[in-house]
């Protein structure tokens, strides 16, 4: 009774009721796929949580000091004030270890979601007009996460973080003309810095996250403006949206997902050990830790400098580093042409319709094999940065691994964007249900260069395992032409798979 009246005693001054009845009866698509940005979501939520209690223990300083903790092995040592303070955090801090290692986790399931989450934009084609601005948010929150991770990565001070902190320091001074300035601005002189922890640290808790916050913002408020994208099926068009409306339906499932995804990073926290700090010992800068890998995120950089072979070019007088191309140009180039896909593949369709019903993979076989070639490439690269632990796992030379590798990551994404480009076009060209169900003259027609030409049909085909056709939602045409849903209940209907 008493929240029922204050409830409407403030909607009466400030009018809210409306536009939370709109709101709640937004309509989602029921598609699993579109969960894994929720997943993101969450993990950051949980980041920003954990990272709180983090901060209230963790003391930013190289300031030297002796530890005096209950780890035995490290007792009367002398380090910097952030390592000790991360050993207190770990060893003599209730439930420290346990939230320093799921947030280490939370960030890894973060910046892996937002790889997978574009990896399914990309593939169906989720980018295309009117969603471009939207493929620059979510492309900039990957590059934030990562230099982010990165960063957090480096607090701790020990010894691996101090490895990867001292090859960062020499991928800035491979930049000609402006890396020796880019280096004294980054660590607060010449490396190792008194200043480097302390700048991290700012980076980390405040600037990086409030720029993340700000993009995630703007990513929910333009796709609450321009409508959910939507599979192909039964009565769904680009004027309308099938699925679960905000409340009850998808709003019990979203939740559900965030107490899954809590659940999972304590989980991992408690159970899996990730980044004992122990183990390494504080960051002395002339010593090294071997082997030393650093997370996945930044793993495909790492695996390119292993790679590189020792070729130092000189471009306009000036020398460039065999550093400089796999840690600053692959690096640039990658998310150049990713940041301009959107225009570059608009340049070549000559599409520029609107588009709201999502594509198959095999309905755009060269967008599919292009793909599917960057991500073997890069998980070659992935697979590199881990050559020295391969090597003594198998007994393989690691240089006869380093020539492996040098011609599988030349040779392998053609490979396999060839025969993803066969196979998307054989699905296409003979409607099969999947890859199990192609037949060999379905591959045999797919590799002659004759291909079929389908106008587009005025309602997509229905996926393998849909359920009958039924009503869907009909959206009306909004102010200025935009779609919005109705407020009546749409008929949900549920995704099947995506070949």
């Amino acid at each position: 009774m008493i929240t029922r009246w204050a409830v409407k005693r403030a909607d009466e001054r400030l009018g809210f009721s409306s536009t939370a009845r709109t709101g709640l009866n937004k309509v989602f698509p029921d598609h699993w796929s579109f969960m894994i940005g929720e997943i993101a979501l969450y993990s950051f939520v949980y980041l920003v949580l954990s990272g709180v209690f983090l901060t209230l223990f963790f003391d930013a300083s190289t300031a030297r000091t002796v530890y005096e903790g209950s780890y035995d092995a490290m007792r009367g040592s002398e380090t910097s004030a952030a390592y000790a303070s991360a050993l207190q955090l770990s060893h003599d801090v209730r439930m420290g270890l346990v939230i320093r290692q799921s947030h280490h986790w939370a960030a890894l399931l973060f910046t892996g979601a937002i790889v997978v989450h574009l990896c399914r934009i990309f593939f169906t084609g989720a980018f295309r007009r009117p969603r471009g601005i939207n493929w620059v948010v979510g492309l900039t929150l990957l590059l934030l996460a990562i230099v982010n991770g990165f960063a957090g990565y480096s607090l701790p001070d020990d010894l691996l973080s101090g490895t990867g902190l001292r090859v960062a320091n020499a991928v800035l001074l491979s930049i000609p003309v402006v890396g020796d300035w880019l280096a004294f601005l980054a660590w607060g002189g010449e490396f190792p810095g008194e200043a480097m922890i302390a700048r991290l640290y700012v980076l980390h808790i405040l600037v990086v996250p409030a720029l993340i916050v700000a993009l995630i913002t703007a990513h929910m408020v333009i796709l609450i403006r321009q409508k959910h994208s939507q599979f192909p099926g039964p009565g769904r068009t680009d004027t309308n949206v099938v699925g679960s409306r905000l409340w009850p339906a998808y709003a019990v499932r979203s939740v559900g997902l965030l107490f899954f995804v809590v659940a999972l990073s304590l989980a991992l926290g408690g159970l899996v050990q990730i980044n004992p700090i122990w183990y390494w010992g504080p960051f002395e800068p002339g010593a090294a830790t071997a082997p030393a890998q650093p997370d996945w995120y930044v793993g495909w950089v790492d695996g390119a400098l292993r790679l590189m072979p020792p070729w130092e070019p000189t471009v306009f007088g000036h020398r460039l580093p065999s550093v400089f191309l796999p840690a600053v140009v692959l690096p640039g180039l990658t998310f150049l042409v990713l940041y301009l896909w959107p225009w570059l593949e608009r340049l070549v369709t000559r599409d520029r319709r609107e588009h709201q019903v999502l594509q198959r993979p095999r309905d755009c076989p060269g967008r599919t094999a292009v793909g599917v070639a960057a991500l073997t490439f890069y998980a070659l690269l992935l697979v590199a940065f881990s050559l020295d632990l391969v090597s003594q796992y198998t007994g393989i030379a690691v240089f006869t691994l380093v020539y492996v590798f040098r011609v599988a990551v030349l040779l392998a994404p053609l490979v396999t964007g060839a025969v993803a480009f066969a196979l998307a076009r054989a699905l296409r060209d003979s409607d099969a249900d999947g890859l199990l169900a192609l037949t060999w003259p379905d591959l045999r027609g797919s590799l002659r260069r004759h291909r079929r030409v389908a106008a587009e049909p005025a309602e997509p085909s229905e996926d393998a395992g849909q359920p009958p056709a039924t009503t869907p939602e009909e959206s009306p045409r909004g102010p200025g032409g935009r779609d919005e849903e109705e407020e009546s209940e749409p008929v949900r209907v549920d995704a099947g798979p995506v070949p």
